[in-house]
């Protein structure tokens, strides 16, 4: 699914236009990189958790040459998700 579908669901669901659903959707998705960005967990229960993880400093290596090359260790975004969304997948 893209942006652009998701734009077109909310909008149908909701009964707004399409302009309303892309400034909501763009409000979500600002409203969660930011408190992400802060280190904040963002929650909705049953839908599931957004956090930051912190990977570790390793050693990886180059797939082209097989020389050993060090990966700092750096923040990414993960997303769990709830019981009610594990639950509708599984059906």
């Amino acid at each position: 699914m893209t942006k652009d579908e998701m734009i077109a669901i909310m909008a149908e669901k909701s009964g707004i236009n399409k302009r309303q659903a892309t400034e909501a959707l763009t409000a979500f998705m600002d409203g969660v990189t930011k408190h992400l960005k802060k280190g904040e967990r963002v929650s909705f229960a049953g839908f599931g958790t957004f956090a930051v993880s912190k990977r570790k400093a390793r050693t990886g290596r180059n797939p082209q040459t097989g020389a050993a090359i060090q990966i700092p260790a750096c923040k990414v975004p993960v997303f769990r998700a709830g019981k009610n969304l594990k639950e509708a997948i599984r059906k």
